[in-house]
């Protein structure tokens, strides 16, 4: 009994515990020998035996659990121990955070922007029908309604496909002269290097009396503000079609990567294409009962110019988190 109870106390460790548990009640352990002396004892003994053998096994049992208890004990503190942290040692060499390259390149856009006399307008990122569609000439057969291209909700709401929501709301609640851009997120269904489903755009707007603004306005602040973010670049205009504005332009920037001479990037045109524009569309103006105006807008998509000005090769790794790449912008 007691160099039981010693070896017991004699454990350092739960490995050590567990082998000499074995020892006494595994199968070929003391305690099953023991019982197996019961076959040569007369009858009036076994039964003497029997108590005597069970009353030390629950002793030892008790035993055994109760070493268990602490060297588990000791074990949690040492683990604690070998992983604790001193938040006291100092750290020579500092680390700061940084803007995302989205954000970073949102608010370089806006800084140009507010140079220029805009102002920032929001709205709400779920809309109704009227302000995404209807008001800005998108009937109800337009391929921009397909399902493909649109988060829809049951009550006919639906995530906004584009910030120009913000420009109607803005016309129907204000009277010319307006000047203003509307930066935020917008949601398409759509996946795959150059596309996520959730992206930020920055679209512009300017309205004022007939005749004050014209194209050429459009064309002079849109070259102007292509030089700021790209530098020395060509700018061109090449015609298009977009439902609310007429005349409406794709506009183009020489080749950053090729100085347009031609290359994979931009397929070997010198081109790359890096936003919409137009003049606003009568229609327009007549869903917010605008009379006697006229006006510009544009808008463009925050992660294209982060892309180019960053040289990042894919749309997706801007929504990843991989400190990899983000660490690159402090």
């Amino acid at each position: 009994m007691n160099e039981i109870k010693q070896a017991i106390n004699d454990c350092e460790n739960l490995k050590d515990l567990e082998q000499f548990r074995l020892s006494l009640f595994g199968k070929k352990g003391l305690f099953a020998k023991e019982f197996v002396k019961m076959k040569s004892l007369p009858n009036e003994k076994k039964r003497d035996f029997a108590q005597k053998l069970n009353a030390d096994k629950e002793f030892f049992l008790n035993l055994l659990n109760d070493k268990k208890m602490i060297l588990e004990s000791i074990a949690i503190e040492e683990e604690m121990r070998d992983e604790s942290v001193d938040v006291t040692l100092f750290n020579s060499t500092p680390t700061s955070g940084a803007l995302h390259p989205v954000m970073a390149t949102m608010d370089k856009i806006i800084e140009y922007f507010l140079s220029m006399n805009f102002s920032i307008q929001e709205g709400p990122l779920v809309e109704d029908d009227f302000h995404n569609f209807e008001a800005l000439n998108l009937p109800k057969y337009h391929p921009a309604r397909d399902m493909q291209d649109t988060f829809y909700f049951k009550d006919s709401m639906l995530l906004r496909t584009h910030t120009s929501p913000v420009q109607i709301r803005t016309m129907l609640e204000s009277e010319p002269p307006i000047r203003i851009i509307s930066p935020g997120a917008v949601f398409r269904r759509d996946y795959d290097l150059t596309h996520t489903p959730m992206f930020h755009q920055i679209e512009g707007l300017v309205v004022d009396k007939d005749g004050v603004v014209s194209f050429a306005n459009l064309k002079y602040i849109l070259e102007d503000f292509l030089k700021y973010m790209f530098g020395d670049v060509k700018v061109r205009f090449r015609p298009s079609f977009f439902p609310f504005t007429e005349p409406s332009a794709e506009v183009d920037i020489s080749c950053i990567f090729c100085k347009g001479e031609g290359c994979r990037v931009c397929s070997q045109t010198g081109w790359l294409e890096i936003l919409g524009s137009g003049v606003v569309d009568p229609n327009v103006f007549k869903a917010v009962g605008y009379e006697g105006v006229s006006g510009y807008a544009f808008g463009l998509g925050i992660e294209r110019v982060a892309m180019l000005l960053h040289k990042i090769p894919d749309l997706r790794s801007l929504f990843e988190g991989d400190l990899r790449l983000l660490e690159q912008f402090r």
